[in-house]
């Protein structure tokens, strides 16, 4: 079992965008983006290699096309995407004008690191952030707060 890269202990449910590193928490990212060891593994960095296709002909490009070996474990199936869809919590979250504009940011930003950086300094984002997971790995969030009491 893999532990958390930052402080060992818990097992990692995040990865940093830049360096890939896996961490528990958000204390665990912000030690570790504060200790600024964080560099991009330019091997692993699948947005940093995108394959370009040769004519407009070719297939366009699947998910399979840019994620690499290690990043295939991190895909949501489509059943998640629906729950993500369909959750009355994220909904009211995303009527707030503010995470809209930060979700759009990060989307439309150039340095995607360092936008995904910045919105996670955000609780609004990082709400919205752990919504997510708890629909999308529930077994693991339920544990974590099994762990909390």
């Amino acid at each position: 079992m893999q532990l958390c890269g930052v402080c060992s202990e818990q097992v990692p449910k995040y990865r940093c965008p830049v360096c890939r590193i896996r961490y528990c928490s958000v204390n665990c990212f912000k030690k570790h983006k504060a200790d600024d060891s964080c560099q991009p593994d330019e091997e692993k960095a699948p947005a940093s290699n995108l394959p370009t296709p040769v004519s407009s002909a070719e297939e366009p490009w699947t998910v399979n096309d840019l994620l690499d070996e290690d990043s295939q474990s991190d895909r949501v199936s489509l059943e998640k995407l629906h729950k993500l869809g369909d959750s009355e919590a994220l909904k009211s979250l995303l009527v707030n004008p503010h995470l809209r504009q930060l979700m759009m940011s990060v989307d439309s930003a150039e340095n995607k690191d360092m936008a995904m950086k910045n919105a996670m300094q955000e609780p609004l984002f990082v709400e919205f952030a752990d919504q997510c997971l708890k629909l999308i790995e529930p077994e693991e969030t339920e544990h974590d707060d099994d762990d909390d009491e």
